[in-house]
């Protein structure tokens, strides 16, 4: 590496916080550039020519362009970490992974993400209905996380990377955690990490 990454994101974007956690964990030198998106700085030519549907976050490593922040992990650690604790050890580790990013692209992307894009952003989304999404979503994710120490194996993957940001922050879209104490306990191990960086924090709704 010759020079930082690049970071073209939305500060208060959890699918841009990902990928600045994942760099952190990999203690990967970056820099952050936050586009103007109120003003259309995401649908410059000049940034569609990195990142084509005009979405954050995309990087820029020493010319090497990418977008989906999903894909963006799976390039940081297959560059710059170990693949096999990142992406998985053996052929059922790496399908786990593979779930889970579904799911981050999916349910998450449906439920938490949508419900905090409706009191964040002004999405407009039937808020009851995507909150409900989310509750669903952790009532399984709760369970699965039942005397696990992480989603797939007994250390940090990809899988925990991809699905923290939207989950940690799901009260500042309504949707408590209260109910979750397993979830809870996964979200403060993440945080407990010693390179862990944190999103920019939006005001909670009253009740959540």
């Amino acid at each position: 590496m010759t020079s930082p990454i690049k970071l073209y994101r939305n500060p208060k974007s959890g699918h841009c916080h990902r990928v600045e956690l994942m760099m952190s964990l990999l203690d990967v030198p970056y820099e952050t550039v936050d586009l103007d998106m109120a003003n259309g700085a995401h649908k410059a030519p000049e940034y569609l020519a990195i990142s084509p549907f005009g979405q954050v976050p995309a990087i820029d490593d020493d010319g090497t362009t990418l977008s989906d922040s999903n894909g963006i992990l799976i390039y940081l650690v297959s560059k710059y970490g170990d693949d096999a604790q990142w992406l998985g050890k053996d052929a059922l580790e790496k399908a786990q992974v593979q779930r889970w990013l579904s799911v981050a692209a999916g349910e998450i992307a449906a439920g938490p993400c949508a419900a905090r894009l409706v009191t964040v952003f002004g999405a407009n989304f039937d808020h009851e209905a995507v909150m409900a999404k989310a509750h669903d979503l952790f009532e399984i994710i709760d369970a699965a996380l039942n005397k696990k120490t992480f989603l797939v194996a007994e250390r940090l993957t990809i899988a925990d990377i991809a699905g923290y940001s939207y989950i940690a922050h799901a009260p500042e879209g309504g949707v408590s955690l209260y109910r979750y104490p397993n979830i809870r306990a996964w979200l403060s191990r993440i945080e407990a990490e010693p390179k862990f960086v944190a999103m920019a924090k939006s005001p909670i709704p009253e009740g959540a």
